[in-house]
């Protein structure tokens, strides 16, 4: 299931990431020659994006490398290094969304309150839609207060019909009806909402649980695809967050919110490292249309754009 790649909005929603790291590199490296020290501040630069300590050791230890043994020796030939290497980490891993051979493909969409759970939602729901499928929504964050009228609120801005509970009502009942519904009325892709935080992490747990066993019972295979939604903005608190999902189910994809409000759009080669969980899209603003596929070169690229 593709979504269009824009490669102008990718670009311009790392521009404040490119600024301090691109940028920032390409001033301090511009007809230098490379030195220990050097390389050092690159190592610097690079865990200031984000990129992960464990990251940015690999990749300048490799660099240094390369630079005593001579083949690189210059500031600009450096940078192209960063960037093979960055991309190269994630090999061929699939960043495709997942779709089902037969039935409604079933989205369970995670994250926890604040991280922009609901408006991602409204931006895939938004694409699908401008792919001509047809889509129907679950309100199955039943617990935080605003929720389901907010999902609402998107759905009636988009034209999808919402599946909804009473507030505080039961999560995995509102998924099981909305899976049904979506069976019975032939719809192509099921979004369900979910809680982004209940009393604990096992209650968390849980109730995610339940949620994805009554799917699967009206739809096999059920959900095709489990996508955390992540606030690019938190920084190494967006690393603590997927993992803390990751731990309680089975995450098939990241959406990474708010790319575009931060400098640090490196977390995404921190939660590749660390968590191995492919990030599949991006949220690049604050409107409905704002949302990329996640392509590892071109957003490389944009890292490190003059």
């Amino acid at each position: 299931m593709a979504f269009r790649l824009a490669l102008d909005l990718v670009k311009r929603s790392l521009s404040k990431t490119a600024k301090m790291l691109g940028g920032g590199l390409r001033s301090m490296l511009h007809g230098r020659v490379l030195d220990d020290a050097t390389i050092t501040q690159i190592e610097e630069r690079l865990i200031a994006a984000d990129v992960g300590v464990h990251a940015a050791r690999e990749i300048t230890a490799a660099l240094r490398a390369e630079f005593r043994s001579g083949r690189v020796e210059r500031g600009e030939d450096a940078i192209e290094f960063l960037k093979r290497s960055l991309k190269a980490r994630w090999g061929a891993a699939s960043i495709a969304l997942a779709r089902s051979p037969m039935g409604p493909t079933v989205f369970l969409v995670a994250g926890v309150n604040g991280a922009g759970k609901t408006t991602s939602i409204a931006k895939i729901a938004r694409e699908l839609r401008g792919q001509g499928r047809t889509v129907l929504l679950a309100a199955a964050d039943t617990f935080r207060a605003g929720a389901v009228e907010q999902l609402s609120i998107w759905g009636s801005r988009l034209g999808v019909e919402v599946v909804r509970g009473a507030a505080g009502g039961d999560p995995a009942a509102v998924a099981f009806d909305a899976a049904q519904a979506a069976v019975k009325r032939g719809v192509d892709v099921l979004l369900v909402d979910t809680a982004g935080r209940l009393h604990n992490q096992e209650n968390l747990m849980r109730e995610l649980t339940k949620i994805k066993s009554v799917v699967s019972r009206c739809i096999p295979g059920a959900p095709h695809e489990t996508l955390l939604v992540v606030d690019a903005t938190a920084g190494q608190n967006a690393l603590v967050q997927a993992r803390m999902f990751a731990a309680a189910i089975e995450v098939t994809g990241i959406f990474l919110a708010k790319i575009d409000g931060t400098a640090k759009g490196g977390i995404v080669v921190a939660i590749q490292d660390e968590l191995k969980i492919p990030v599949k899209l991006l949220g690049t603003g604050e409107t409905p249309e704002d949302v990329q596929p996640f392509d590892p070169d071109s957003f490389i690229e944009a890292m490190f754009a003059e």
